[in-house]
């Protein structure tokens, strides 16, 4: 499974490093690094909806409030 996280412009400023910084730290204690193939993207051409993450090329808007919901809910949902 691909997860990849924009790190443009406007979902920087919205805080897309916290969103990396917690979907790394949630693959690493679940043990997935061979499961889950984790990318950075500049814009994914989503900029009004927030903080872009495409889980196998399908866009959601995540927040680093909700980041953590979101990997235990559509990442680990997956596996």
């Amino acid at each position: 499974m691909t997860l990849t996280v924009c790190i443009g412009s406007s979902c920087h400023l919205k805080g897309s490093k916290k969103v990396a910084q917690t979907f790394e730290r949630l693959i690493t204690e679940n043990n997935l690094r061979e499961k889950v193939n984790f990318h950075a993207a500049f814009c994914m051409g989503n900029c009004q909806n927030g903080i872009s993450v495409s889980l196998d090329d399908k866009v959601y808007s995540v927040t680093p409030e909700t980041a953590e919901e979101f990997f235990r809910t559509q990442v680990m949902a997956r596996l």
